[in-house]
């Protein structure tokens, strides 16, 4: 068509994952919680009223900074809200990447990174996450920004905060650390904020807080940092309503608990039974497992999944086309994938 600039035509787009049709399907592709959001959270959305939808929201979200900042232990200066954690990404690209600007990041990770970079047109520097010198590697590349998702999506691993606090001390540019899965790990990276001035945190109330269809995420980082974003950022780019959802869910942190316990149930009992059938299956500190599957090849046994309205994560790329991700589903739709796996595999 020759409408679009160079990089936008090369480049290939994000792929979300499938999203089933019927009611019955058993959806563990997309990492969303199988439990319910707290109460509260549709008792503050019914409490919105039309003049609340007249007019603009809060231009950056005071109200859930104040309310976050209590449960985090930082100042809500510390805090941006963006319209989803990939509001985030967007805004760190933009604020840090360009073509004279490189990302660094270590593979396999979130996809969506090298698509930011190419609309950026920012050079991407990649090294192996499963090598054990990943961190010392980042740390010789010294990009203006790196990237570390922990724990890591796909491969659910957790690299250890005092780990990432040397490799912070290495870099002269900005390390930002993706914490969307951190409700289900064991520890967390904000303390970091309170050492180095280049650290981002980020977080996403799509996966503990069972917000995923709200679209609300944010960043923790030192107040100059967070004033430099804010310059980046779209205007109002967090709506009412989830402004209202996001700020009573986290202030509800009982419910949390309450969900991430009945994850990491589930989680084991899923991956001790994988184990059994033969599959290869880390420990994950997230709300997914990634499985290897070794009697079949993990292509035909994710078709045959889809047979039975079982739908699971299957990327065909190195690294990767022998495994499956598996969302941890609640009981019930755990126990028809197990059921499914053991006919599946023999």
């Amino acid at each position: 068509m020759g409408y679009f600039r160079k990089a936008i035509e090369q480049m290939a787009g994000y792929i979300s994952g499938f999203q089933p049709k019927t009611a019955d399907a058993v959806k563990l592709n997309t990492n969303e919680n199988p439990w319910p959001c707290s109460p509260k959270v549709l008792e503050a959305i019914r409490k919105l009223t039309a003049e609340n939808l007249q007019k603009y929201p809060e231009a950056v979200a005071d109200s859930f900074r104040d309310v976050s900042a209590v449960v985090l232990g930082v100042n809500p200066e510390n805090i941006i809200c963006t319209n989803g954690g990939d509001d985030l990404l967007t805004i760190c690209f933009r604020a840090f990447c360009d073509a004279d600007r490189p990302v660094a990041l270590a593979e396999p990770t979130y996809s969506l990174y090298p698509v930011l970079a190419g609309l950026q047109g920012c050079e991407v520097i990649e090294m192996a996450r499963d090598s054990k010198g990943s961190l010392g590697q980042l740390a010789q590349a010294n990009a203006p920004l790196t990237i570390i998702c922990n724990p890591n999506a796909p491969t659910c691993d957790f690299i250890p905060i005092d780990e990432l606090a040397v490799l912070a001390g290495q870099l002269s540019g900005v390390l930002l650390i993706d914490e969307a899965y951190v409700d289900f790990a064991e520890d967390n990276a904000v303390r970091l904020i309170n050492d180095f001035d280049s650290v981002i945190i980020l977080r996403s109330m799509s996966k503990g807080y069972s917000l995923a269809g709200i679209r609300f995420g944010y960043g923790i980082a030192d107040a100059a940092l967070i004033d430099g974003l804010m310059k980046v950022k779209d205007s109002y780019n967090v709506d009412t309503m989830a402004i209202a959802a996001a700020t009573v869910a986290i202030g509800d942190q009982m419910h949390l608990k309450d969900n991430v316990k009945k994850i990491k149930t589930e989680r084991s009992r899923l991956t001790q039974q994988m184990r059994t059938m033969g599959f290869e299956v880390p420990d994950s500190q997230t709300n997914f497992v990634l499985a290897r599957s070794v009697k079949k090849e993990a292509k035909t046994v994710y078709e045959a999944l889809v047979e039975r309205n079982i739908f699971v994560r299957y990327f065909s790329l190195l690294g990767l086309d022998d495994k499956l991700r598996i969302t941890i589903g609640a009981p019930e739709q755990n126990d028809k994938l197990l059921v499914a796996l053991t006919e599946i595999i023999g």
